[in-house]
Order: C-alpha cells, then sequence, then structure tokens
C-alpha cells in the first residue's frame, strides 16, 4: 500500500521530493511548464507541515556530466515565478556543499542541480542514492513521468527511508489510469494515434478486454489499412506489422470491440504540402496525415456515447497545419461532453494538442507520463511504483 503525502509525518522535517520537470527549454525559458505547473499543489501541501523541502528532477540527456545547456536554472525561475517564493538552485545534487546548503539555508524550497549530471543516477548506483537519501528525512514521489525507470533518485534511494509515499500528481495519476484497467465507465472508448503500431501493441493487447470501442487514428493508422487491403499511397506504414495488424483486428472483433479506422483522409504530397481530402483510398503519389471530415465525425459519434474516453496520440500530423484539425476536432467534442465522460489524456503530444486548443481546463485528466503512462496501460509494473509500495 502506497502512502499519500497526509499520511506522512512531515512535521518540521526535511522532505525530499522527486519531480519530472523534464520540459522543454527555448532561449533560456521554460517552453512547455504542464510539469512543473502540475506538480505545484504536492509543493503547498508539503510546505504546510514539513521545515524544508529539496526538489529534484533530471532534464534532457547531459550524458552522466554537466552541461550548461541541461542545468536546471530556467526551472528554478519558472518554479519561483508560480510557486511566489523564493527557490535556491543548489550548485549539485551531492556533496558536502549541498549538504550546507540543505542544512543551513534559510530558504523552504531548495532545487538540486540535474540529477543526470552523474551517471550514476541512471545506473541506479547505491553510493550515489545513499548520498541523495542524506539529505532528507522522508521521501516522496511525484514524478509519475520517470516511474518506468530504475534510477537511483526513483528507486535506489527510496529504500533508505522508513517514511516515504506518493505526492498528489503520482497518486491522481495512479488513481484516473488504475480506473482504466480495473474498473472502466462503460460504455469505455480509446483513441489511439501516433506514428507506429509497435509503439502500442502491448497497449491495444491490454485494453481490449476492456474497451467498447477502439478509435484508431495518426500514422499507425495507415497499417491498419493496408492490412485490410486499402491503398494507402505513400503513407507512413510498417510492413513488418501487417500480419499483426490483421490479428489484432480479429481479436477485436472477437470480443465485440467497435474498431473504427479513417474512412476518409486529409492527404499531402512528398513535401507535406497542398493538402486535400481523399475518401477510402489515398492515391499512390500522396500521403495520408490527418483523419478527414468524416472520420472526425464517426470518431465524435463514439465519444459522446461514451463515459470514459482515453487519449493517446493525435490522430495525424497535428504540428502542421492544416493536418491538426481532425485532432482539434475531437478535442472539442471531449470539451463538449464535459462532466458526463471521465476523459484521460496521455501522452506530451496530445497534452500539447488539446492545450493548444484551448479545452484542457474540460478534461478530466491529462498526465504527465509518456512511456510511464503507456508502460502502465501495457499492465507492467512500474519499478518507481514497487519502490514506495515495498517496506524499508
Amino acid at each position: 500500500m502506497i502512502k499519500t503525502i497526509d499520511q506522512l509525518p512531515l512535521e518540521n522535517k526535511v522532505v525530499f521530493l522527486r519531480v519530472d520537470f523534464n520540459v522543454p527549454v527555448r532561449d533560456g525559458k521554460v517552453a512547455e511548464p504542464h510539469r512543473i505547473d502540475s506538480t505545484l499543489p504536492t509543493i503547498r501541501r508539503i510546505l504546510q507541515r514539513a521545515k524544508k523541502v529539496v526538489i529534484a528532477s533530471h532534464l534532457g540527456r547531459p550524458d552522466g556530466k554537466p552541461s550548461p545547456k541541461y542545468s536546471l536554472a530556467p526551472v528554478r525561475e519558472h518554479l519561483e515565478h508560480v510557486i511566489k517564493a523564493p527557490v535556491v538552485l543548489a550548485p549539485d545534487c551531492i556533496g558536502a556543499e549541498v549538504e550546507r546548503l540543505v542544512r543551513e539555508s534559510t530558504h523552504r524550497i531548495i532545487l538540486l542541480e540535474n540529477l543526470r549530471f552523474h551517471q550514476e543516477e541512471e545506473a541506479n548506483d547505491p553510493a550515489f542514492s545513499k548520498a541523495l537519501a542524506a539529505l532528507a528525512e522522508v521521501y516522496i514521489d511525484d514524478a509519475f513521468g520517470a516511474a518506468h525507470r530504475a534510477h537511483a533518485s526513483i528507486v535506489g534511494m527510496a529504500a533508505y527511508f522508513k517514511d516515504k509515499g506518493a505526492g498528489l500528481l503520482m497518486q491522481k495519476e495512479l488513481d484516473y489510469l488504475s480506473r482504466v484497467l480495473t474498473n472502466p465507465n462503460k460504455p469505455f472508448v480509446t483513441i489511439l494515434g501516433g506514428a507506429k503500431v509497435s509503439d502500442k501493441i502491448g497497449v491495444i493487447r491490454n485494453l481490449l478486454p476492456k474497451v467498447n470501442a477502439l478509435l484508431i487514428g495518426g500514422g499507425m493508422a495507415y497499417t491498419f489499412l493496408k492490412a485490410q487491403g486499402v491503398e494507402i499511397g505513400k503513407s507512413l506504414v510498417e510492413n513488418d506489422k501487417l500480419q499483426l495488424a490483421l490479428e489484432l483486428l480479429q481479436e477485436g472483433a472477437a470480443r465485440h470491440v467497435a474498431i473504427l479506422l479513417p474512412v476518409d483522409h486529409v492527404t499531402g504530397d512528398a513535401n507535406k504540402e497542398n493538402p486535400t481530402t481523399t475518401d477510402g483510398m489515398i492515391p499512390t503519389d500522396r500521403l495520408g496525415l490527418d483523419i478527414g471530415p468524416k472520420t472526425a465525425s464517426l470518431f465524435s459519434n463514439e465519444i459522446r456515447k461514451a463515459k470514459m474516453v482515453l487519449w493517446n496520440g493525435p490522430v495525424g500530423l497535428f504540428e502542421v497545419p492544416p493536418y491538426d484539425a481532425g485532432s482539434r476536432s475531437l478535442a472539442r467534442t471531449l470539451a463538449d461532453v464535459g462532466s458526463r465522460c471521465v476523459s484521460i489524456i496521455a501522452g506530451g503530444d496530445t497534452v500539447a494538442a488539446v492545450t493548444a486548443v484551448g479545452v484542457a481546463d474540460a478534461l478530466s485528466h491529462l498526465s504527465t507520463g509518456g512511456g510511464a503512462t503507456l508502460e502502465f496501460l501495457e499492465g507492467k509494473q512500474l519499478p518507481g511504483i514497487k519502490a514506495l509500495e515495498e517496506n524499508s
């Protein structure tokens, strides 16, 4: 059983908070703050009772050595702005200087420098884990987006704490995603997009016994369509997954799951320009880049019937207008359905899509996990979750 913040003895303690602040940084500024802003309730709840909070995260892939490009300085600046309290950036994440700063600083929020400046973080090194653990008395993990990584700050150091538990964001992620797997509201509809079938095989297999309808868009749809003999032109396809796609369609039919594929397409030329809408078959010199209006209407009708919707992956090349129209249409439909339906948005691209449409606040839950969410939905046990369940 994982303890929540309210079940942990935080009074006058130093709390180590592992977060996932792995956010895009452009020109020295945080470009997309969703992951940072999502942890604010946890930080505030800790500070109501604790003496101090030591916050730790990775950022990018600095290959185990310090790099100004991957410093958490821009994250510190954004966090201080939104939390409206001083945030001190430590010069490192372990060592005597960091320990002294945590012990002596009068400021209550200390952000450690990038964990991945040490290769021992990803290696889950015991000595590095112990050095991190030496900084605090209570361990709280709010980094669901990194829960599938068996790293030192996620797994190794947790073993050194008697008092450990999940932050509010981690708890929210587990509550929503567990419902998908154990007790989804029916009718339950899943929308899957993105480029590749291979990335979603485990998710499809695990969800087929649970869903009423599966709506497939994005690049992965063309592998399913080609498997059915539909002409897909120059569209993205995984030829080695055609047989698997057929088997998944057959399994869906056997389980009486409505698997809906695009019936029309917005296509582009080799340069992804000159958009035209075509019906089911795509001309040989064109590639499918978004679902067409008939498909958007078909998918929207299924969404309106649903009591729970899980959406992972945009259904078109969302970042290049006008190939964002399909995803925008589905986002607006989900927002229109509102509180009649539990809506769970999973994956950074899908979160970015609904945010760009301006409907994020009308949806139930925007997951902060990418790979972690997919692995959880596949039914895998995540190392970061297991570490919180285990006794010291």
